[in-house]
């Protein structure tokens, strides 16, 4: 048992700091390719904080566990909205000021319903992966036409001032790029390893175990960056952060662990955790969409609510699992 502490423990602190360099190799290697900046944050920011959560799905679903791998993605968006933006938005109330921010926004909460209804019959099977998958090439598409045109974006200075705060030279870049991923891969498989053992030695379904454990663990990069950010005055940038990320969770993470191994969905991932996850998301469009006149911000009392709304969600999974046992 406590090699599998350890093991998460481990896993979770080289996946973080692994994942860190990973994204700012890969920012830095794209910028000397000479993609524009608000690309980079839209496109490779968003894989690369999203990095954690891929990698340890696509090894939950090749080692058989395939409810780890679902827990992880959309454990990873109820995280994301409620704990990282709560937590940010206590620290400093976030103003949206990116149009392209405001686009995503409801095709997030239009994804959501989409993979809802995917899996309203209790099944993740390969078909479902496939249309997620779809959708994410023809996101990303989108999304590197928007970058194209969208040069004057409030999001591309944020994203301008970023890259200049952290200067690499192209063999730095490179390394780091793929040091990153290899450790990823490596601290990714001694986490599923631990979350995996802990689950089997306790009763407890890998499922919750990547609802929690997992899902808070894989969200750290995106709490890291979006608080930096914030400090920074970049509020586009911390909640472009967790939009771009939760896009990928909801597409790419559950998608690519479904073609790999198609599922059963247990039904309290519709009636509990969807239930959460589109709230929060309803809640992320309003807040940082706007309307009637009412500014796009999340401010510290929108912020402390949900907080509140994820640590109640939270305390519902342990005690489900406390009453099980």
């Amino acid at each position: 048992m406590l090699m599998s502490i350890a093991a998460i423990v481990l896993g979770l602190a080289v996946l973080v700091w692994s994942a860190d360099r990973f994204v700012d190799g890969a920012s830095a290697t794209a910028r000397y390719a000479g993609m524009p900046p608000l690309l980079i944050g839209m496109v490779i920011v968003g894989f690369g904080t999203s990095a954690p959560e891929i990698v340890v799905s696509i090894i939950s679903a090749l080692e058989g566990n395939p409810g780890l791998a679902l827990g992880n993605g959309y454990g990873s968006n109820i995280a994301n909205i409620g704990l990282i933006l709560g937590v940010t938005a206590l620290i400093s109330p976030i103003s949206v000021h990116s149009q392209v921010l405001r686009k995503e926004l409801p095709i997030l909460l239009v994804i959501t319903l989409l993979s809802l209804a995917l899996l309203w019959n209790g099944m993740l099977a390969r078909t479902d992966a496939i249309v997620l998958l779809v959708v994410f090439v023809l996101l990303m598409a989108w999304s590197i036409k928007q970058g194209m045109n969208d040069g004057k974006d409030s999001m591309t200075s944020e994203e301008v001032q970023e890259l200049e705060d952290n200067p690499m030279t192209l063999k730095q870049a490179i390394f780091w790029l793929v040091a990153g991923l290899l450790l990823l891969v490596v601290s990714s498989r001694i986490l599923v390893w631990g979350a995996v053992d802990i689950a089997q030695a306790f009763g407890v379904s890998d499922l919750v175990i990547g609802l929690t454990i997992v899902a808070i663990g894989t969200s750290l990069p995106e709490l890291a960056s979006s608080i930096a950010a914030i400090r920074k005055n970049q509020h586009d940038l911390a909640i472009g952060n967790v939009i771009g990320s939760n896009l990928f969770n909801t597409l790419a993470v559950v998608g690519l662990a479904g073609v790999i191994s198609p599922m059963e969905v247990a039904s309290e991932v519709i009636s509990r955790d969807f239930v959460v996850m589109i709230g929060l998301t309803l809640s992320l469009f309003v807040l940082g969409y706007g309307f009637k006149g009412r500014p796009a911000r999340i401010n510290r009392f929108e912020g402390a609510l949900l907080l509140t709304i994820y640590l109640a969600y939270t305390g519902w999974l342990a005690q489900g699992v406390l009453g099980g046992v």
